[in-house]
Protein backbone atom coordinates (compact mmCIF):
# COMPACT_ATOMS: atom_id res chain seq x y z
CA UNK A 1 0.00 0.00 0.00
CA UNK A 2 1.02 3.30 -0.82
CA UNK A 3 1.45 6.13 1.67
CA UNK A 4 -0.50 8.47 -0.36
CA UNK A 5 -3.65 10.21 0.54
CA UNK A 6 -5.40 8.76 -2.28
CA UNK A 7 -4.15 6.66 -4.20
CA UNK A 8 -5.95 5.45 -7.77
CA UNK A 9 -4.74 2.30 -9.61
CA UNK A 10 -5.30 1.33 -12.99
CA UNK A 11 -9.07 2.38 -12.86
CA UNK A 12 -11.20 1.83 -16.12
CA UNK A 13 -14.58 3.69 -16.53
CA UNK A 14 -16.97 3.32 -19.37
CA UNK A 15 -20.15 5.47 -19.85
CA UNK A 16 -23.25 2.85 -21.74
CA UNK A 17 -20.52 0.09 -22.06
CA UNK A 18 -18.42 2.19 -23.89
CA UNK A 19 -15.26 2.49 -22.29
CA UNK A 20 -13.72 5.96 -21.92
CA UNK A 21 -10.52 5.66 -19.04
CA UNK A 22 -8.25 3.25 -20.18
CA UNK A 23 -6.12 2.16 -17.13
CA UNK A 24 -5.64 5.45 -15.47
CA UNK A 25 -3.53 5.20 -12.16
CA UNK A 26 -2.06 8.26 -10.24
CA UNK A 27 -1.75 9.46 -6.35
CA UNK A 28 -1.90 12.20 -4.21
CA UNK A 29 -0.14 13.15 -0.96
CA UNK A 30 -1.15 14.79 1.46
CA UNK A 31 -0.37 18.51 1.35
CA UNK A 32 0.20 18.53 -2.25
CA UNK A 33 -1.42 20.47 -5.41
CA UNK A 34 -1.92 17.63 -7.75
CA UNK A 35 -2.82 18.72 -11.06
CA UNK A 36 -4.90 17.01 -13.97
CA UNK A 37 -4.64 18.41 -17.24
CA UNK A 38 -4.70 18.09 -20.87
CA UNK A 39 -7.46 18.64 -23.85
CA UNK A 40 -11.04 18.76 -23.28
CA UNK A 41 -12.81 15.84 -24.10
CA UNK A 42 -9.63 13.85 -22.61
CA UNK A 43 -11.38 12.16 -19.79
CA UNK A 44 -10.62 14.58 -16.92
CA UNK A 45 -13.87 15.05 -15.73
CA UNK A 46 -14.61 11.18 -15.71
CA UNK A 47 -12.04 10.27 -13.69
CA UNK A 48 -12.60 12.82 -11.00
CA UNK A 49 -16.58 12.05 -11.29
CA UNK A 50 -15.42 8.34 -10.04
CA UNK A 51 -13.00 9.32 -7.31
CA UNK A 52 -15.94 11.29 -6.12
CA UNK A 53 -18.46 8.51 -6.13
CA UNK A 54 -20.70 9.83 -8.65
CA UNK A 55 -19.77 6.98 -11.00
CA UNK A 56 -17.47 3.55 -10.39
CA UNK A 57 -14.96 1.73 -12.57
CA UNK A 58 -15.68 -1.20 -14.05
CA UNK A 59 -12.35 -2.41 -13.24
CA UNK A 60 -9.23 -1.24 -10.84
CA UNK A 61 -8.95 0.28 -7.10
CA UNK A 62 -9.35 3.36 -5.51
CA UNK A 63 -8.09 3.65 -1.82
CA UNK A 64 -8.25 6.93 0.21
CA UNK A 65 -6.56 6.95 3.53
CA UNK A 66 -5.47 3.23 3.31
CA UNK A 67 -9.15 2.79 3.09
CA UNK A 68 -10.62 0.67 0.05
CA UNK A 69 -13.20 3.25 -1.34
CA UNK A 70 -13.59 1.88 -4.82
CA UNK A 71 -17.58 1.22 -5.13
CA UNK A 72 -18.35 3.79 -2.15
CA UNK A 73 -21.16 5.79 -3.22
CA UNK A 74 -20.60 9.75 -3.24
CA UNK A 75 -22.37 11.07 -0.35
CA UNK A 76 -20.06 8.41 2.03
CA UNK A 77 -17.13 10.00 0.63
CA UNK A 78 -17.92 13.19 1.96
CA UNK A 79 -18.41 11.73 5.19
CA UNK A 80 -14.57 10.46 4.15
CA UNK A 81 -13.26 13.46 3.86
CA UNK A 82 -13.42 14.06 -0.13
CA UNK A 83 -15.28 17.04 -1.57
CA UNK A 84 -16.21 17.62 -4.96
CA UNK A 85 -16.72 20.79 -6.87
CA UNK A 86 -17.61 19.85 -10.12
CA UNK A 87 -17.34 21.73 -13.18
CA UNK A 88 -20.05 24.24 -14.05
CA UNK A 89 -20.09 25.39 -10.32
CA UNK A 90 -23.83 23.56 -10.31
CA UNK A 91 -24.92 25.87 -7.51
CA UNK A 92 -28.77 25.81 -6.49
CA UNK A 93 -29.48 28.89 -8.48
CA UNK A 94 -32.63 30.03 -6.45
CA UNK A 95 -31.13 29.57 -3.29
CA UNK A 96 -29.29 32.70 -1.66
CA UNK A 97 -25.26 32.18 -1.02
CA UNK A 98 -25.46 31.20 2.62
CA UNK A 99 -28.34 29.09 2.11
CA UNK A 100 -25.68 27.17 -0.58
CA UNK A 101 -23.06 27.10 2.11
CA UNK A 102 -24.93 25.66 4.63
CA UNK A 103 -26.04 22.99 2.23
CA UNK A 104 -22.32 22.11 2.21
CA UNK A 105 -22.03 21.18 5.79
CA UNK A 106 -25.01 19.12 5.51
CA UNK A 107 -23.12 16.18 7.63
CA UNK A 108 -22.54 18.29 10.57
CA UNK A 109 -25.48 18.41 12.59
CA UNK A 110 -23.82 21.29 15.46
CA UNK A 111 -25.06 24.44 14.45
CA UNK A 112 -22.21 26.80 16.22
CA UNK A 113 -19.76 24.29 14.25
CA UNK A 114 -21.50 25.09 10.83
CA UNK A 115 -21.28 29.07 11.87
CA UNK A 116 -17.69 28.17 12.59
CA UNK A 117 -17.14 27.12 9.40
CA UNK A 118 -18.98 29.73 7.65
CA UNK A 119 -17.14 32.59 9.46
CA UNK A 120 -13.36 30.65 8.32
CA UNK A 121 -14.93 30.90 4.44
CA UNK A 122 -16.22 34.02 4.69
CA UNK A 123 -12.57 35.32 5.79
CA UNK A 124 -11.32 33.23 2.52
CA UNK A 125 -13.81 34.58 0.55
CA UNK A 126 -14.89 38.43 2.17
CA UNK A 127 -17.25 39.05 -1.31
CA UNK A 128 -19.43 36.22 -0.37
CA UNK A 129 -19.93 37.29 3.04
CA UNK A 130 -21.45 40.75 1.55
CA UNK A 131 -23.36 38.85 -1.10
CA UNK A 132 -24.52 36.26 1.74
CA UNK A 133 -28.50 37.30 1.78
CA UNK A 134 -28.12 37.38 -2.27
CA UNK A 135 -29.59 34.82 -4.59
CA UNK A 136 -26.76 32.79 -6.39
CA UNK A 137 -27.91 33.05 -9.85
CA UNK A 138 -27.86 36.80 -9.42
CA UNK A 139 -24.07 36.91 -8.72
CA UNK A 140 -21.11 37.05 -11.44
CA UNK A 141 -19.63 33.88 -12.96
CA UNK A 142 -16.43 34.72 -11.07
CA UNK A 143 -18.75 35.23 -7.68
CA UNK A 144 -20.80 31.52 -8.28
CA UNK A 145 -17.01 30.02 -8.68
CA UNK A 146 -16.76 31.13 -5.46
CA UNK A 147 -19.26 30.16 -3.67
CA UNK A 148 -19.06 26.55 -4.89
CA UNK A 149 -15.20 26.13 -3.59
CA UNK A 150 -16.76 27.75 -0.38
CA UNK A 151 -19.68 25.42 -0.28
CA UNK A 152 -16.86 22.49 -1.37
CA UNK A 153 -14.72 23.66 1.71
CA UNK A 154 -18.24 23.88 4.38
CA UNK A 155 -17.35 19.68 5.08
CA UNK A 156 -13.93 20.33 5.91
CA UNK A 157 -12.74 18.10 4.01
CA UNK A 158 -8.81 16.59 3.88
CA UNK A 159 -8.98 16.32 0.12
CA UNK A 160 -10.74 19.12 -2.19
CA UNK A 161 -11.20 17.70 -5.99
CA UNK A 162 -12.12 21.30 -8.13
CA UNK A 163 -12.84 20.72 -11.51
CA UNK A 164 -12.60 22.85 -14.36
CA UNK A 165 -12.39 26.39 -12.17
CA UNK A 166 -11.92 28.49 -15.23
CA UNK A 167 -14.95 27.35 -17.49
CA UNK A 168 -16.18 30.40 -18.33
CA UNK A 169 -14.05 33.00 -16.35
CA UNK A 170 -12.47 35.98 -17.71
CA UNK A 171 -8.44 35.51 -17.53
CA UNK A 172 -8.36 37.99 -14.45
CA UNK A 173 -11.05 36.03 -12.77
CA UNK A 174 -9.12 32.96 -13.31
CA UNK A 175 -6.02 34.08 -11.68
CA UNK A 176 -7.74 35.37 -8.56
CA UNK A 177 -9.45 31.85 -8.09
CA UNK A 178 -6.24 29.99 -8.64
CA UNK A 179 -4.65 31.87 -5.92
CA UNK A 180 -7.12 31.49 -3.27
CA UNK A 181 -6.72 27.86 -4.13
CA UNK A 182 -3.02 28.01 -3.07
CA UNK A 183 -4.26 29.81 0.00
CA UNK A 184 -6.57 26.98 0.56
CA UNK A 185 -3.97 24.53 0.30
CA UNK A 186 -1.84 26.53 2.60
CA UNK A 187 -4.22 26.15 5.33
CA UNK A 188 -3.72 22.54 5.48
CA UNK A 189 -5.99 21.61 2.59
CA UNK A 190 -5.08 18.49 0.38
CA UNK A 191 -6.37 19.94 -3.38
CA UNK A 192 -6.77 17.29 -6.49
CA UNK A 193 -7.31 19.72 -9.73
CA UNK A 194 -8.63 19.24 -13.26
CA UNK A 195 -7.88 22.58 -15.42
CA UNK A 196 -7.98 22.77 -19.68
CA UNK A 197 -5.39 25.97 -19.15
CA UNK A 198 -2.51 23.81 -18.42
CA UNK A 199 0.06 26.18 -17.43
CA UNK A 200 -1.96 28.01 -15.16
CA UNK A 201 -2.62 24.58 -13.25
CA UNK A 202 0.94 23.53 -13.51
CA UNK A 203 2.18 27.10 -11.99
CA UNK A 204 0.22 26.43 -8.85
CA UNK A 205 0.55 21.97 -8.75
CA UNK A 206 3.49 20.70 -6.81
CA UNK A 207 2.92 17.29 -9.61
CA UNK A 208 1.26 16.89 -12.35
CA UNK A 209 -0.65 14.30 -14.99
CA UNK A 210 -1.29 14.54 -18.61
CA UNK A 211 -4.45 12.71 -19.66
CA UNK A 212 -5.17 12.03 -23.68
CA UNK A 213 -7.83 9.89 -24.82
CA UNK A 214 -8.63 8.42 -21.25
CA UNK A 215 -4.60 7.32 -20.67
CA UNK A 216 -1.83 9.29 -19.02
CA UNK A 217 0.70 9.92 -21.13
CA UNK A 218 2.80 11.95 -19.07
CA UNK A 219 3.62 12.76 -15.11
CA UNK A 220 6.00 14.21 -13.13
CA UNK A 221 6.74 17.65 -11.44
CA UNK A 222 5.01 20.37 -12.21
CA UNK A 223 7.85 22.39 -13.37
CA UNK A 224 9.10 19.17 -15.24
CA UNK A 225 5.69 18.96 -16.76
CA UNK A 226 5.81 23.13 -17.62
CA UNK A 227 9.71 22.71 -19.29
CA UNK A 228 8.33 19.64 -21.10
CA UNK A 229 8.61 20.44 -25.35
CA UNK A 230 5.54 17.82 -25.89
CA UNK A 231 3.50 19.79 -22.77
CA UNK A 232 4.25 23.13 -24.12
CA UNK A 233 3.88 22.41 -28.02
CA UNK A 234 0.42 20.48 -27.59
CA UNK A 235 -1.34 22.90 -25.06
CA UNK A 236 0.25 26.05 -24.32
CA UNK A 237 0.69 26.77 -28.02
CA UNK A 238 4.46 27.21 -27.88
Amino acid sequence: MSDAMLSVSQIHCAYDSVPVIHGISLEVKEGEIVAIVGANGAGKSTTMRTIAGLMHPIKGHIAFLGEEVTQTPSYAMITKGISYVPEGRRLFSKLTVRENLELGSYTEKNRSVIDERLEEVFSLFPILKKRANQVAETMSGGEQQMCAIARGLMSRPKLLMLDELSLGLMPSLVEKVLETVVEINRKGTTILLVEQMVQEALEIASRGYVIQTGRIVQEGSARDLLESDSVRKAYMGL
